[in-house]
């Protein structure tokens, strides 16, 4: 396994922020946007941006209709429907409990993938992971079960949701290698794809060209999610992961809802209950359990 040096946890903590900062940002442009066409400028800003590197790079953007298949598979299961269900959720709950929620990707990744593929079976510690990550879970929806807030739960629901679409994915993406598509053009591919996606949807059913013109910190909070929080984000994630490695980028997850949670409270002035650390706590420690080099230091 690689190990990270101090460019490479810089790199960490600034992704973390970038993606915590973007339930931030979707939260702040759900007050004047509807939920696709938030999705649409997110994915098509972050298309843009990315096809315009790849331009600068000159790298090559692929013509083959099997890749291009799998870039529509990855755009609706990797973007379109997790963008959109987890801004309907943080409709109903704080941005910051909806980023903890969306740490248990790496919990269904581990089941799915478990099922669905030869090569990444349970370990001991994945399954400690697991079943920590589903107790974190328990904590974070516990306070809403018993007093009856049948909102909260669905728009939990729908974050929990968009984790298992992620993990999904995660199948997909793994054929980049087989079909030799580097990092980069992946990410393009997708939201590319999302993007033409979604066009016919946000032009039927909400029709932005009739809504009032968003206030300036709406476009700007837009702009951030499409440029910063995807486009920025995918390119240094695949940095990361090239240089120190794909177990350790995703720990990223780990600092993720801390960083939501920073900014909720400094600038959108939400609170969280006590079970919702616990629940955060608890999920922390599945994630470590399941990266397993705690474990492996605690036995040697």
């Amino acid at each position: 396994m690689k190990t990270m040096g101090l460019q490479q946890w810089l790199m960490l903590f600034v992704l973390s922020v970038l993606w915590g900062g973007s339930f931030f940002f979707m939260k702040v442009a759900l007050g004047e946007l509807p939920v696709f066409t938030i999705v649409l400028l997110r994915v098509s800003l972050a298309a843009l941006m990315l096809y315009l590197f790849l331009k600068v790079t000159k790298v090559a953007i692929p013509t083959d209709l099997k890749v291009w298949r799998l870039f529509f598979y990855l755009g609706f299961f990797n973007n379109i429907v997790p963008f959109a269900l987890i801004i309907y959720g943080m409709s109903e709950i704080a941005s910051g409990l909806a980023s903890i929620i969306n740490a248990t990707t790496p919990l269904f990744t581990i089941v799915v993938a478990h099922f669905a593929t030869a090569d990444e079976k349970m370990s001991f510690n994945k399954v400690l992971g697991v079943m920590l990550g589903i107790l974190g879970v328990s904590l974070l929806m516990g306070s809403e079960v018993f007093a009856g807030a049948s909102q909260s739960i669905v728009a939990m629901m729908a974050c929990l949701a968009a984790a298992l679409s992620y993990a999904i994915s995660s199948l997909f993406g793994r054929q980049f290698k087989a079909l030799q598509v580097s990092s980069s053009v992946g990410a393009f591919g997708q939201v590319f794809a999302s993007s033409l996606l979604l066009l016919p949807i946000v032009f039927i059913f909400e029709q932005p060209w009739a809504l009032q013109m968003p206030s300036m910190m709406t476009l700007l909070s837009v702009l951030a999610l499409g440029i910063l929080s995807t486009a920025l984000a995918y390119v240094l994630y695949f940095k990361l992961i090239e240089q120190a490695g794909a177990t350790n980028a995703v720990l990223v997850t780990l600092l993720v809802p801390l960083s939501a949670i920073m900014l909720g409270w400094l600038v959108l002035d939400e609170q969280l209950q006590f079970n919702h650390f616990l629940g955060m706590l608890s999920i922390g420690f599945g994630l470590l359990a399941i990266d397993g080099r705690v474990l492996k230091k605690l036995h040697a």
